[in-house]
C-alpha cells in the first residue's frame, strides 16, 4: 500500500481524463500531477510548506477538487464550508492557526475580511480560461498588507522551511467535527490516514480506469474529499465535478458525465428518485455500475426503490471524520448486501464493546468501536476528548450497533440520539423504519424532546408524499401495531422539509429546539 499521496496518484495514465466538469474539457492525470508539483512550488516560495495550516474556501467545483489534492499533498489542507459567516470564519481560522487562505480571485465571501482582520495571508486562485476543468494559478494578494499584519513569529516570504511533498506522517489535512453537542473538535488526519482511507474505498468498490464518477458531494466534508475524489483518482479513473448537489440538473449532468457510479446521502438520493420516472431512458442508456449511500443511514424501502428505478445495486457504507471516512459497507455483488445493515468491516478493524469496555460476542447490543491505518491517533489540543474517545487503543465512535454472525454491522442509534423516556430506551432509527413503511410517508426523522416529567418523549417530523395524506392519529395507530407504546411519537410533525445540515444529513440532535419543541 502507498503511504503518500504522490505515490498514490501516480496510477493514473498520462493522457487518461482526471477531472471534468459541466461543458469543459478534462484535465487529464499528467496535468493533474504537474499541477500538484507547481501549487506546491508556489506555496512554497511564499514560506508555506509541510505542517503548515492553507485554509480553503472555494465553490464545488475542479479547482477545488485539484486545489485540495494538491495542498493535501504538501501541505497541512483545511476545507472550510463556503457558506459559513464571518464570525463561523473568524473561529475556524483562528482555532486551525491558519498560515494562509485560499479563495478564488474576486470572491466576496466574508473570509476574505476576517483573513486580513487576523493577518491570515490570502491567496488567490485564478481559474485558467479555457483551460481543462481544475486548471489553475497561484496569485499572493496584498502581500505587503499580510506582511505588515502578520501575527509575530510569521514568517512573511522566503522559502518554506520544510518544502516539498509531505511524508507518511505529516498533518495533510485538519477537518472539524461537527460540534452539534460541543465546541467542535480539530481532526488531524496524515498521509497515511488519507492513503489508507482512499485505498480501502478502492477496493471495496473495484475502481478502475476505466469508472467514471459524478460527485455531488460538498468538497468540504470527508465523504466528496475521500470516496468523491481522492479514491477513485488513486485507481486512474475520472471524476465530473459538479458546482453541488441540484436535483433538477442532476439527470443532465449524468448525461453529460456518463458515469458508471456516484455517491450521496440519503436525502440526495430521494431527490434524485422522486424525479427519475422522468429520466428513465436516460437511465437505460447510461447504466450505472452501483450507487454509494454514506454519512447517514438510508430506509430499507429506499434502498429497494432507488435499485428498481436503476437496475443496478446500492452499496449503503458507514463513515465517520475520525476515520478519515468509510469504516464498514456493504460489498458488491456477488457478494451478500443486506439492507438496513452498514455491512462488513471495509478497512478496520471494527468491533462491538460494553460499557465496561469488554469487547461482546456477535448478536450483542454496544457501541462500535475501530482501529485501524485510516484512524486519527487523536483529537488535536483536547485531552479530555481523548481520553473519552479511545478506550485500550479502540476508538469510540458514540454509536449503537450489533454485528449479526456473519459480520454485518447495524446501527441502532448515536448515544446521544437514543430517545430516554423515563428510564425506557428508545432508537429513533426504529421508529424512522416502521414509519417509512407507511404509503403516505415519503421521509422522516424521529427525535426526543423534552417532557417535564419523562425527562424525553418521543417525537417525528415527517414529509408525506406528494398527492399522499395522513393525520397525525392514523400515523400513531400505524405505529403503535407495530412496536411496544412508549415508542409511539406522541407528536408528530407535517413539515415540506425537514431541516438538514451542511452535507445535506438529516439531524437529531437539536431538531425538537428547531423545531420550538423545547
Amino acid at each position: 500500500m502507498s503511504t503518500t499521496l504522490k505515490d498514490l496518484l501516480a496510477t493514473g495514465a498520462d493522457g487518461a481524463p482526471a477531472l471534468g466538469a459541466p461543458g469543459r474539457p478534462a484535465l487529464d492525470h499528467r496535468g493533474l500531477r504537474a499541477l500538484v508539483a507547481d501549487t506546491l512550488a508556489a506555496l512554497n516560495a511564499l514560506g508555506i510548506g509541510r505542517g503548515d495550516r492553507v485554509a480553503i474556501v472555494l465553490n464545488n467545483g475542479p479547482e477545488m477538487a485539484a486545489c485540495y489534492i494538491a495542498c493535501a499533498s504538501g501541505v497541512t489542507s483545511a476545507p472550510l464550508n463556503p457558506a459559513y459567516r464571518a464570525d463561523e470564519f473568524e473561529f475556524y481560522l483562528q482555532d486551525l492557526n491558519a498560515k494562509a487562505l485560499i479563495v478564488e480571485q474576486g470572491s466576496p465571501s466574508p473570509a476574505v475580511a476576517v483573513a486580513q482582520k487576523l493577518g491570515v495571508r490570502l491567496i488567490d486562485l485564478v481559474a485558467v480560461v479555457d483551460g481543462p476543468a481544475g486548471a489553475y494559478t497561484l496569485v499572493a494578494r496584498d502581500e505587503a498588507v499580510a506582511v505588515a499584519a502578520a501575527a509575530p513569529g510569521r514568517d512573511a516570504a522566503g522559502a518554506a522551511a520544510r518544502g516539498g511533498y509531505a511524508e507518511p506522517d505529516d498533518v495533510s489535512m485538519v477537518l472539524h467535527t461537527s460540534g452539534t453537542t460541543s465546541r467542535p473538535k480539530i481532526v488531524p488526519l496524515s498521509q497515511r490516514n488519507l492513503v489508507a482511507s482512499a485505498t480501502h474505498i478502492s477496493r471495496t468498490l473495484r475502481f478502475t480506469a476505466a469508472d467514471r464518477g459524478l460527485n455531488i458531494m460538498p468538497l468540504f466534508h470527508i465523504h466528496g474529499l475521500i470516496a468523491g475524489v481522492l479514491a477513485p483518482l488513486s485507481a486512474g479513473s475520472f471524476v465530473f465535478c459538479t458546482p453541488g448537489f441540484n436535483a433538477l440538473k442532476f439527470f443532465g449532468w449524468m448525461d453529460e458525465a456518463k458515469p458508471t457510479w456516484f455517491t450521496a446521502v440519503p436525502t440526495m438520493h430521494q431527490a434524485i428518485l422522486s424525479r427519475a420516472s422522468k429520466n428513465l431512458d436516460l437511465i437505460q442508456r447510461q447504466p450505472l455500475r452501483f450507487l454509494r449511500s454514506s454519512s447517514s443511514s438510508m430506509p430499507p424501502q429506499v434502498i429497494a426503490e432507488v435499485e428498481a428505478v436503476f437496475g443496478a445495486p446500492l452499496v449503503e457504507s458507514y463513515g465517520m471524520t475520525e476515520a478519515t471516512h468509510q469504516m464498514a459497507s456493504n460489498p458488491l455483488p456477488p457478494a451478500v448486501r443486506k439492507p438496513g445493515t452498514v455491512g462488513i468491516a471495509a478497512g478496520p478493524e471494527v468491533a462491538i464493546m460494553g460499557e465496561d469496555g469488554t469487547l461482546l460476542p456477535r448478536g450483542a447490543t454496544g457501541e462500535i468501536v475501530i482501529r485501524g491505518p485510516n484512524v486519527t491517533t487523536g483529537y488535536e489540543n483536547n485531552p479530555a476528548a481523548n481520553a473519552e474517545g479511545w478506550r485500550d487503543g479502540w476508538f469510540r465512535t458514540g454509536d449503537q450497533g450489533v454485528m449479526d454472525a456473519d459480520g454485518y454491522i447495524s446501527i441502532t442509534g448515536r448515544l446521544k440520539e437514543i430517545i430516554n423516556r423515563g428510564g425506557e430506551k428508545v432508537s429513533p432509527r426504529e421508529v424512522d423504519e416502521i414509519l417509512m413503511d407507511h404509503p403516505a410517508v415519503a421521509q422522516v426523522v424521529c427525535f426526543g424532546m423534552p417532557h417535564p416529567k419523562l425527562g424525553e418523549e418521543v417525537a417525528a417530523a415527517v414529509v408525506l408524499r406528494e398527492g399522499q395524506a395522513a393525520t397525525e392519529r392514523e400515523l400513531q395507530s400505524f405505529v403503535s401495531t407495530r412496536t411496544a407504546d412508549y415508542k409511539v411519537p406522541k407528536k408528530i410533525l407535517f413539515l415540506d422539509e425537514i431541516p438538514k445540515g451542511a452535507t445535506g444529513k438529516l439531524q437529531r440532535i437539536g431538531l425538537a429546539a428547531k423545531l420550538g419543541l423545547g
